[in-house]
């Protein structure tokens, strides 16, 4: 014979069966209720959640967030090019971008070259533009100083190439594939035009040219005036990164630019509190639907519940009983909802962000533990049904 526990056990399914699907209606009324809030809950927290590497992305595009330079406050002080070895490469959020960079003001002159026949023709008058020498590894140039390449073309010609900025160029008629002569002092050398770049900035005024080029025109070997990262993660962590290489570098300044790392932070902070502030909303108005339902089942439920206590059910077991019946609801409304509302999430951050959010998984059990906590607690108003007495139940007065 089967004993006691396991006749208890499929005798209480059996009830909790028949009590989910006896009103069919209403089943599909909470059910709702408990999808729309797990959908809207995951599309929100997602959302949140890939906003961080969203604003992080888009700050990224501002190009550099800390520079060093040296501690010498006279113009155009510099600090050995050695010092860009203690930077460190990588941090826990990601790559550094580095850039290596020494400034001065030159004569600059387009000029073009006939390989047949000497002396080249100068195309212009000289004018004077701001040089910046710089080196960086593959790929890093972009991310400390965001352009957008105009024109390409350029091949050097027993010269070393060298970039426009927007406005230059425009202003002095260079073209890509010209040459410019540079002069600082008595020194020269020459550079062909690589391309023109559009920075958004000062930069589209001035030049840049190789930093070893630049260092022979000023006299400068192995001396540099700044060098600019681009430090990946929070404002948080790039403030760690800072304290650090303040602490490694104290011969030199290193400085935050704290309009984008406090600006990234305190965006980020008031998007993340907006989105917490409606999943909240989101989850109470549920909480309010699915409640008014059960206070519906609460009335249906008297003479079931009358009769089970009657025949020997403790207020443990009938509790036991309407709290599975309020979690299984919200288990399955919200494996539901919670994945539409993270397919949802991608259009929603195309809308927002211009690029679709990216599912993050740990988004899924959060709003699906969220769901069944709210239809738990929704659950409260059949607390009354522990109150019934059987016999009132039987003669009507309940």
């Amino acid at each position: 014979m089967p004993d006691r526990r396991s006749i208890n056990r499929s005798m209480f399914w059996r009830v909790l069966r028949r009590s989910i699907f006896a009103n069919r209606g209403r089943l599909f009324v909470i059910l709702l209720a408990l999808g729309a809030g797990a959908a809207i809950t995951a599309a929100l927290l997602n959302l949140q959640v890939d906003a961080k590497r969203r604003i992080t992305t888009e700050f990224r595009s501002f190009g550099a967030n800390v520079t060093i330079v040296s501690r010498n406050a006279d113009p155009g002080s510099t600090m050995p090019e050695s010092v860009s070895a203690s930077i460190p490469s990588d941090t826990s959020a990601g790559r550094i971008a580095k850039v290596l960079l020494l400034s001065t003001v030159a004569e600059v002159t387009p000029y073009v070259r006939d390989r047949e026949r000497d002396p080249p023709k100068d195309l212009g008058k000289p004018f004077l533009a701001v040089l910046n020498g710089e080196r960086s590894d593959k790929g890093e140039f972009p991310e400390v100083f965001p352009f957008k390449l105009l024109a390409n073309g350029g091949v050097s010609v027993d010269a070393y190439d060298c970039q426009l900025g927007e406005r230059i160029g425009h202003r002095f008629g260079v073209h890509d594939e010209e040459f410019l002569r540079l002069k600082v002092d008595d020194r020269r050398e020459n550079c062909t035009v690589a391309d023109t770049r559009s920075f958004g900035d000062a930069s589209d005024d001035q030049v840049f040219v190789p930093l070893n080029v630049l260092q022979r025109l000023t006299g400068k070997s192995g001396r540099i005036g700044m060098i600019q990262l681009r430090v990946p993660g929070t404002s948080s962590q790039v403030n760690e990164v800072v304290a650090n290489l303040q602490q490694k570098l104290p011969e030199v300044q290193v400085r935050p630019v704290r309009q984008f790392t406090e600006g990234e932070a305190q965006l980020y902070s008031k998007i993340s509190g907006i989105l917490t502030a409606t999943v909240a909303v989101v989850l109470i108005l549920t909480a309010l639907c699915v409640m008014a339902a059960m206070t519906n089942v609460a009335m249906e439920r008297k003479n079931d519940v009358g009769l089970m206590k009657a025949i020997g059910g403790s207020v443990r077991r009938v509790l036991r009983l309407f709290l599975a019946e309020a979690a299984l609801l919200g288990l399955a409304g919200g494996l539901i909802g919670a994945a539409i509302g993270i397919v949802l999430s991608i259009g929603l951050g195309k809308a927002v962000f211009g690029v679709a959010a990216h599912p993050r998984l740990i988004v899924y059990p959060i709003s699906v533990a969220l769901t069944v906590i709210v239809a738990i607690l929704a659950a409260y108003p059949l607390r009354r049904l522990v109150q019934i007495r059987p016999a009132s139940v039987f003669r009507g007065e309940e």
